[in-house]
């Protein structure tokens, strides 16, 4: 297996470099005092460590448990919001796609498009993300062996595009859990394409919650230290401000004071593996 990657570059923000780059920002757009007080302190912490940063946040999460669960404001009111962001607070943003009608709008607002685990199979979806010519980060499906993200990537890069990042999340073997094989990462890494970890979407339980999922939100630094020592070139995480009182994925979620210490703690495991 290669240990070369394409290096991907997000509004000037590089992932696959010599830097440890981080996703990360709410789950799903709530208020929008929420989104920017995220996404400004996490844009004044990596300005300060150095860390090349992505802001994400969903305008609509159409994979929930329940029908009643909160799906976000949607794709003109969501998007309006991430537009505001990303001029207010000057940094790159990325949200998921959930069909082929999303992308052109989508388009011209994000920086990179998301491409959410359940959908990493859908061709029309992968090829229509790929004309787009932004980057695009493909999550792997729960469901989906590592060897065979090659072909979620060979869909993307059939239309020529080949800023492609890959994002290990957990397997799901049911009983409301997830499963993370680090070997995936190296595996995925071996397609050229830079892999992200998702810290903490693999601490979810799917359903746990009985009409909604819960998570273990003190296994995502264990996680995230392996997962950068096995060689992961981004970290994605959801924080928010009170992840308790979030409405969407709250007990898997990161509070936005924990990110600091975590990100410290991770570019020294990076260090000390790279030397």
């Amino acid at each position: 297996m290669s240990d070369a990657v394409r290096p991907v570059s997000v509004g000037g923000q590089v992932i696959g470099g010599e830097r440890l780059a981080l996703i990360a920002g709410p789950c799903v757009l709530e208020e929008a005092s929420i989104a920017r007080e995220a996404a400004l302190r996490l844009r004044d912490l990596t300005g300060e460590l150095g860390v090349p940063f992505i802001f994400k946040a969903s305008f609509d999460k159409a994979n929930r448990t329940s029908v009643t669960s909160y799906r976000g404001p949607g794709l003109e009111r969501g998007l309006e919001m991430l537009a505001e962001i990303k001029a207010e607070v000057g940094v790159p943003v990325v949200s998921d796609v959930h069909d082929v009608g999303q992308i052109a709008p989508a388009a011209e607002v994000l920086d990179m498009l998301q491409i959410p685990a359940f959908l990493c199979r859908q061709t029309d979806l992968l090829v229509a993300a790929g004309a787009s010519g932004l980057p695009v980060n493909v999550k792997k499906g729960q469901f989906v062996a590592p060897h065979d993200m090659q072909h979620c990537v060979g869909k993307v890069r059939s239309t020529g595009n080949e800023q492609i990042t890959l994002c290990e999340r957990g397997t799901t073997f049911g009983y409301h859990n997830l499963v993370v094989d680090m070997r995936g990462l190296v595996i995925m890494r071996s397609f050229g394409c830079p892999v992200v970890f998702d810290a903490t979407h693999s601490v979810q339980l799917p359903g746990g919650g009985g009409g909604k999922s819960s998570g273990e939100r003190e296994f995502v630094a264990p996680l995230a230290r392996a997962a950068v020592a096995a060689g992961a070139d981004a970290l994605f995480a959801e924080v928010h401000p009170n992840p308790d009182a979030a409405l969407c994925d709250g007990p898997n979620m990161l509070p936005l004071e924990a990110v600091a210490p975590l990100l410290r703690t991770l570019l020294e495991v990076r260090s000390a593996c790279r030397s």
